[in-house]
């Protein structure tokens, strides 16, 4: 069973957000989680959601962020303004790269352009005019965090991203992966492997030994049993899908642009009204590419 829209998941799990753009509360009995940073316009429809579950702001302590793309870390400055108690949680890595004026210069812009023109939205674009995101802790593979009386543990994912992390509740069988398990869309899973393809599909068979009912996804919401105990079969499936289509498409063409293109006609064709624009579906699909002509180009020079 798939849940697409904003609301419960389980007894302790509700999807906030948007369809497109979704985090997560976890509630912990006498104190609360957000998993997952989503894009800055989702954040009136975060606070409202909140405000209409009758939920005390005060015992929402953590916000983990999966990894540092634009559309994961979105409402993290405004949440930081909003609810300054709160303690945003990274990897080592994705502390690194928030600290970075030019790569929050670039999450900035992107969830600037995301923004849907309207002056009700000042209070956002406030809440954009920051340097950096700050990071209050870091973890790695193998910490355990606590939200009350349930556990965190943390996984480290890297493939999707460098700093790149899941995490999984044992007690409730969730793994919130966000797009280090790749992005279902429709009956496809998109294969996600912008920063390394091998790390991505090392990281999916790791995911896949841990015994999951329901997954969790910053995009198009969550699957519960039976399609949860599926998923990463599908989504290592599909990566090998994905992966071999691009190899293909680069062999026979031996142009990196070309095979973007063709790459990003194809997705466009079999999962229309996917909600990234084109020009940054195009950049996505280009990390990718550089890859596998990376990898190709080191086994021509082995071979001579």
């Amino acid at each position: 069973m798939r849940i697409e829209q904003p609301g419960k998941v389980n007894d302790r799990i509700t999807l906030l957000g948007r369809n497109e753009s979704c985090v997560y509360l976890v509630n912990g009995r006498d104190e609360y989680a957000i998993l997952g940073g989503g894009m800055t316009y989702i954040a009136p429809d975060v606070m409202a959601q909140i405000k209409a579950a009758d939920i005390e702001v005060e015992k929402i302590k953590r916000l983990v962020l999966h990894h540092s793309h634009f559309d994961h870390v979105g409402i993290a400055p405004f949440l930081k303004q909003q609810w300054p108690w709160i303690k945003i949680t990274a990897s080592v890595r994705a502390k690194e790269l928030l600290s970075r004026e030019d790569v929050v210069a670039s999450i900035v812009s992107l969830n600037q352009m995301m923004l849907p023109k309207t002056a009700q939205l000042d209070h956002l674009r406030e809440s954009l005019d920051i340097k950096t995101i700050g990071v209050d802790e870091t973890v790695v593979q193998g910490d355990v965090l606590s939200c009350g009386d349930l556990d965190f543990e943390v996984i480290e994912v890297p493939g999707h991203s460098s700093c790149s992390m899941a995490i999984y509740i044992p007690g409730e069988k969730v793994l919130s992966a966000s797009d280090s398990a790749g992005i279902l869309y429709g009956n496809m899973v998109f294969a996600a492997a912008n920063s390394n393809f091998d790390l991505y599909q090392e990281s999916l068979k790791k995911m896949a030994g841990y015994e999951v009912a329901i997954h969790l996804f910053e995009h198009y919401g969550a699957l519960i049993q039976p399609a949860g105990k599926e998923f990463m079969k599908q989504s290592m499936a599909d990566a090998v899908t994905m992966r071999q289509w691009l190899e293909e498409i680069y062999e026979r063409t031996r142009d990196e642009q070309k095979t973007v293109e063709e790459l990003l006609a194809a997705v466009s064709k079999t999962a229309p009204g996917y909600f990234l624009p084109k020009k940054i579906m195009a950049v996505v699909l280009g990390q990718m590419t550089r890859f596998i002509a990376k990898q190709h180009g080191a086994k021509k020079t082995k071979s001579n």
